[in-house]
């Protein structure tokens, strides 16, 4: 299939991507004008695949290739970190536009600034740094090493040959450029690692997306202070792949199903379902995490624990407990005590990173919630 323009014209169907992402607020004006200059398919292989509800699909047709790589959907580039016959999960992307506008919006760029980011993938946010500040502004860091070839080609091809691509673990950074103005992950991080954040000038920027344990990912901005620690606010909500340093190191362990006992509740999983919720409950149920899902229109969550514990919960059903702990419980406190603090809205949340870790805190990084 075709992946240029010989034109050099902007498709009619890319047009309405850009219209999309600035009615919605996300491109100022000097960032719309970069997204003109560089089309998304200039980064996208002809081997592609969309999640699907099991495993990742491939894209066979031309045209299913050219409305995905148009739309406002993450486009997966890459499946079981290039190895064939895996089970179709997608180990890199050409991450959602929408997301990516929002992010890149997150860093506050003035025209100047020196950026690191994590995880270049097909180079298209490399590019878009590059459109904004220059090439020779921007560090990208890329564990994969075909990955790192291939956007080093799409950057050289549409003018940006003096990109750094460095081939090394993100959680690391990239030392030798050190300090930047901003960095920028592209992959969910479990943690922030203390060792980026010394890599930001006091005054700059840190965005990344968050994978949290319990229901939804988050978006995290950190500004870096004078006495080396970082703080700021969570930005919504995010879903993206884990950096693979932080991918988690083994399946939850199964429950004892001789534990089982039921307990009605007042509470139904859709109630749970809040970014709000999900930052509280993740700050104060740590190690317990919650995932979703939707069958049929009945909404079912299932919370475990590290050491078996678990719990189900269908709409409308008694709710199943497992192993030692009473963790649907435990939820129904932790829930009760969000309610009073007023349900605040995930805005109203954020986080301190130190070289002890990161501490999340509500409305003020003095007031600290969970351990």
């Amino acid at each position: 299939m075709t992946t240029t323009d010989a034109s050099g014209a902007v498709h009619p169907e890319y047009a309405a991507l850009i219209e999309l992402l600035d009615g919605r607020g996300l491109l100022s004006p000097e960032w719309r004008a970069v997204w003109e200059r560089l089309p998304r398919h200039r980064f996208i292989p002809q081997r592609v695949w969309r999640q699907g509800p099991e495993r990742c699909e491939p894209v066979t047709t031309e045209g299913e290739w050219w409305r995905l790589v148009h739309s406002d959907e993450p486009v997966v580039t890459q499946v079981d970190d290039g190895h064939e016959g895996g089970p179709g999960v997608a180990t890199s992307s050409n991450s959602q536009p929408s997301m990516v506008a929002a992010m890149l919006g997150c860093l506050e760029l003035r025209g100047h600034e020196r950026v690191l980011e994590i995880g270049t993938a097909t180079g298209h946010v490399a590019a878009l740094l590059a459109g904004r500040l220059g090439d020779d502004r921007v560090v990208s860091v890329e564990i994969d090493p075909l990955l790192a070839e291939r956007a080093e080609k799409n950057l050289a091809a549409v003018g940006f040959p003096r990109v750094t691509v460095v081939r090394a673990d993100g959680e690391q950074g990239w030392a030798p450029r050190a300090p930047y103005d901003r960095i920028l992950s592209t992959c969910a991080l479990r943690h922030v690692p203390y060792g980026l954040v010394r890599q930001v000038e006091p005054g700059g920027i840190l965005v990344a997306p968050m994978a949290r344990d319990f229901w939804s990912g988050a978006v995290l901005r950190l500004r870096v202070h004078e006495d080396g620690t970082a703080s700021g606010p969570f930005k919504g909500g995010a879903s993206y792949m884990p950096m693979k340093s932080h991918r988690p190191a083994a399946p939850a362990r199964s429950v004892d199903q001789s534990t089982a006992r039921s307990a009605t509740s007042g509470l139904g999983p859709r109630d749970l379902l809040s970014l709000g919720f999900a930052l509280y409950a993740g700050a104060t149920l740590p190690g317990v995490s919650m995932v979703h899902a939707e069958t049929g229109g009945t909404d079912r969550v299932w919370l475990l624990d590290e050491d078996g514990s678990g719990a189900i919960a269908d709409a409308g059903e008694p709710v199943w407990q497992y192993g030692p702990r009473d963790l649907w419980s435990e939820t129904e406190t932790a829930y009760s005590a969000y309610l009073a603090l007023g349900a605040p809205p995930a805005s109203a949340f954020g986080m301190t990173v130190g070289p002890d870790g990161g501490r999340t805190w509500l409305h003020t990084p003095d007031q600290v919630i969970g351990a």
